[in-house]
C-alpha cells in the first residue's frame, strides 16, 4: 500500500442498476460483483475515511461538503424510479469535512458544509456507499462536482483534500462516482437490451480502461480534453472526477491498475476500477500541462511569482484554463477561443439564449489554420482540408460553449457557411455528423463568396443559455 494519506483510489458508476436490479442483467451482476470486490479490499485497508466525490452532486456556486454526522433518508432515483426506493443512513466524518473546507477555502476556493437533517443523499453516492461501505465501518466524507469547474479548479480541490488527509494524519480510500460515456437512451428498454450507446462511445472508453489498466491516472487527467472531445460529453464532465482523483492521490502514472466490470448501463459506459500506487508501473508522465495550487476566483486558477499567493504556494497561468470575462449585458469573452478579428465578443447571453459569434477553424493560440488556409499570403489559391477545418471549427465552438458554461448538447440551431458547396459540403457533412447526429440541432448551411479570414467553413450558433 501507499506510504502517502491515500492507500487506493476506486472508480464506480454512479447508476443504481447493480444495487436494485444486478440479477435483471448480466451486466449489471458483474457490476455488482466488482462493487463487492472492492468492498472486500477497502474493509481489509484499514482505512480512516471514504472520500467520495460524485458527479450525481451537482453544484453551481462553489464546492459543498456533506457534514451530517448520520445522514437518514429514503432516496428514488429521478430516471430510475421505477427499479425502487433506496433507503440509506449512512457515518460520516464531520471532522474531516470542516477541515476539507477550511483547507479548501485557503487555497482560494469558496466551499461550504452541509449539515442539516433531510439534506438529500445522491444516486452516485447511496449507490457507492451503501456497496462498498454497507454496514457504516468507516465513515465518509462526500464532495459535490461543481457543473462549471474547470481542470484548474477541481485540481486545487483535489489538493485541499489531501492538505485535510495530512493534516489531520488520515488513511483514505478515495471513491470517485462516475460514468465514462454518459449518453443515456431516452425510451424504456429491457434490461437484456442494454448496451453501450454507441460505437463510437464504446471505443473511446476503451481507450480510457486502457490507460487505467496501465495505472497511467495522471496521463488521462492531461489527456481529457482530447478524448472529452471525442466523447462528447457535455453537461458533466466525464474527466473532471479524474483531475479530482489524480490531485488528491498524487499526480503521477506510478499505479497498479485493474478493471474489474465494464458494462452498459442504459446506454451509458460504466466501470469499476481500482489504482493502487506502487512503484512498478509506466511512472514518468506522458504530458506535462501546466500545474496549479491556488484558485484565483472567477474561475481564473493561478498565481504567477509576482502576484499575491498565500506563503508556500506556487503555481503557473494556463491560458487555457483562463476564464470568460464578461461584459455589459451578457457579453462574453473567452480568452482561450480564437481572436475576434472585429468589434464583437465571442458570445453574448440574452435570457434563456446564447447567441455566439461566427466561429472559424483558426488556432487560437498562433492564427494558423488546421488543414491549411484556402490561399497563399499572394492571394493564390492552395488545398486545404475541409474535414480538418470543419472539425477544428466545432472544438472552437466547443471551447466559446463551456467557457459560458454550456456544451455542444445544449446547440439549437446552427448556420453554417462554406466557401465551396460543390466541393466540401460532402466532407463539412460527414464531420458535423460526428458531432451532432445525436444532439440534433436546426441547421442551415449557406454558399457564400468569402469569409473574413482564408478559412472555407464557418459556423453561426444559437444554444440554449438554462
Amino acid at each position: 500500500m501507499s506510504e502517502g494519506p491515500v492507500l487506493f483510489g476506486v472508480h464506480v458508476p454512479p447508476h443504481p442498476q447493480p444495487l436494485l436490479a444486478h440479477e435483471q442483467n448480466e451486466g449489471w451482476g458483474r457490476l455488482r460483483a466488482a462493487f463487492d470486490h472492492c468492498r472486500e479490499q477497502i474493509e481489509l485497508s484499514g482505512a480512516d475515511i471514504l472520500l467520495v466525490y460524485s458527479t450525481t452532486w451537482p453544484s453551481i456556486i462553489g464546492h459543498q461538503i456533506q457534514a451530517h454526522p448520520e445522514p437518514e433518508w429514503v432516496h428514488v432515483d429521478d430516471d430510475f424510479h421505477f427499479l425502487g426506493s433506496m433507503p440509506y443512513k449512512f457515518r460520516m466524518d464531520p471532522e474531516f469535512a470542516e477541515g476539507y473546507r477550511d483547507a479548501a477555502e485557503a487555497r482560494g476556493l469558496f466551499a461550504r458544509t452541509v449539515a442539516y437533517h433531510g439534506f438529500p443523499i445522491d444516486t452516485g453516492s447511496v449507490v457507492a456507499l451503501s456497496l462498498l461501505n454497507p454496514n457504516n465501518r468507516i465513515p465518509a466524507c462526500i464532495v459535490s462536482s461543481n457543473l462549471y469547474a474547470n481542470r484548474s479548479e477541481t485540481i486545487v480541490l483535489g489538493k485541499a483534500a489531501r492538505d485535510t488527509l495530512e493534516a489531520q494524519g488520515k488513511k483514505a480510500v478515495v471513491v470517485v462516482v462516475s460514468s465514462l460515456s454518459n449518453r443515456m437512451f431516452t425510451e424504456h428498454i429491457e434490461p437484456h437490451e442494454d448496451r453501450i450507446h454507441s460505437q463510437k462511445d464504446d471505443d473511446w472508453n476503451r481507450k480510457m480502461l486502457e490507460f487505467f489498466a496501465d495505472g497511467r491516472l495522471e496521463d488521462i487527467s492531461q489527456l481529457s480534453r482530447d478524448i472529452h472531445g471525442q466523447i462528447r460529453v457535455s453537461k458533466v464532465v466525464a474527466y473532471k472526477p479524474i483531475w479530482w482523483m489524480a490531485a488528491v492521490m498524487g499526480q503521477h502514472n506510478n499505479y497498479s491498475g485493474k478493471v474489474h466490470a465494464y458494462e452498459a448501463l442504459n446506454g451509458a459506459g460504466g466501470a469499476v476500477i481500482s489504482l493502487v500506487p506502487t512503484s512498478q508501473s509506466v511512472g514518468d508522465k506522458e504530458f506535462d500541462e501546466d500545474d496549479v495550487e491556488y484558485y484565483r476566483g472567477d474561475r481564473d486558477v493561478l498565481v504567477s511569482g509576482d502576484m499575491d499567493a498565500p506563503a508556500g504556494v506556487k503555481g503557473r497561468l494556463d491560458d487555457s484554463d483562463a476564464p470568460p470575462t464578461a461584459g455589459p449585458s451578457g457579453v462574453i469573452h473567452v480568452p482561450g477561443a480564437p481572436k475576434p478579428v472585429g468589434a464583437y465578443p465571442h458570445a453574448r447571453r440574452v435570457g434563456d439564449l446564447l447567441y455566439l459569434s461566427g466561429v472559424g477553424p483558426r488556432n487560437p493560440a498562433d492564427d494558423s489554420i488546421p488543414g491549411g488556409a484556402i490561399r497563399d499570403p499572394d492571394g493564390n489559391p492552395s488545398e486545404y482540408d475541409i474535414e480538418e477545418q470543419t472539425r477544428a471549427c466545432i472544438e472552437n465552438l466547443r471551447t466559446v460553449l463551456e467557457a459560458s458554461g454550456r456544451g455542444l448538447g445544449d446547440v439549437l440551431d446552427v448556420t453554417a457557411f462554406l466557401i465551396d458547396m460543390d466541393r466540401d459540403f460532402s466532407g463539412y457533412n460527414s464531420v458535423y455528423g460526428d458531432y451532432f447526429a445525436d444532439i440534433q440541432p436546426t441547421r442551415t448551411t449557406l454558399e457564400i463568396s468569402a469569409l473574413p479570414t482564408p478559412i472555407a467553413v464557418e459556423l453561426k450558433v444559437i444554444a440554449s443559455a438554462v
